[in-house]
C-alpha cells in the first residue's frame, strides 16, 4: 500500500510477536486520526470553556451544569484515549477486490427468514466497529451474525444464536465495500 500517510510509512517494523493496536482500512485511520486531532483540539477547548462558565454561576457542589461538563469531559477523554490506543500502530488492510464467498471488508446483503414481511438489511462485515458504510451497520467477525456470515456465499441460509433464539438470514448479496 502505497498512499500510507508519512505517520505510518515512516514508523519501525513491528518486533516479532507484538500485536497492531487495531485492524483499520486506511479510510477509517484517516477519520479516526481527524476525529483524534478535532478532539484534542476544540473538543477540549470547548469543555474547558463549558467548565469556567459552570464554576463562575458560583457553588459547584450542587451545580448540574458543572456536574453534565464534567461527565461529557470524562467521555471525550475516554474516547482520546480509545483512539489514541487504536492508532498507535495499526495494521492498515485493503479492501478485497473481489471474493467468492463472504469476507471482511464486504458489504453483505441479507433477508430475515423468520419476519413476516421482511426487508433487507445490508452490514458491514469489517474488523473493526470503527470501519463505517453509508447505509449499513457495521458488524465484526466476532459478533454472532458476523461469525454466521463470514464464508457465506450468495443464497446461502444462515442462522445465529441471541439471547432473544435463533435468527435465519438468507444472503442476497455481497460486495466490497469502497470508501
Amino acid at each position: 500500500m502505497s498512499d500510507l500517510p508519512e505517520e505510518l510509512a515512516s514508523r519501525p517494523t513491528r518486533k516479532p510477536g507484538q500485536e497492531p493496536s487495531a485492524v483499520l482500512t486506511l479510510d477509517a485511520y484517516v477519520r479516526l486520526r481527524d476525529e483524534l486531532e478535532e478532539l484534542r483540539t476544540t473538543g477540549r477547548f470547548h469543555i474547558a470553556e463549558r467548565l469556567k462558565a459552570a464554576r463562575e454561576m458560583g457553588d459547584i457542589r450542587e451545580n448540574a451544569d458543572y456536574d453534565a461538563a464534567k461527565n461529557e469531559q470524562g467521555l471525550m477523554e475516554s474516547r482520546i484515549r480509545r483512539l489514541e490506543a487504536m492508532l498507535r500502530d495499526p495494521d492498515i488492510v485493503e479492501t478485497p477486490e473481489a471474493a467468492e464467498a463472504v469476507a471482511p471488508g464486504m458489504l453483505v446483503t441479507v433477508l430475515p427468514l423468520d419476519e413476516e414481511d421482511p426487508e433487507e438489511e445490508t452490514y458491514l462485515l469489517a474488523d473493526s466497529t470503527e470501519e463505517k458504510a453509508a447505509r449499513a451497520r457495521t458488524i465484526t467477525p466476532a459478533s454472532p451474525l458476523g461469525r454466521a456470515v463470514l464464508g457465506a456465499r450468495e443464497g446461502d441460509e444462515v442462522v445465529y444464536r441471541a439471547p432473544g433464539g435463533d435468527f435465519r438470514y438468507r444472503v442476497v448479496a455481497f460486495e466490497p465495500h469502497r470508501a
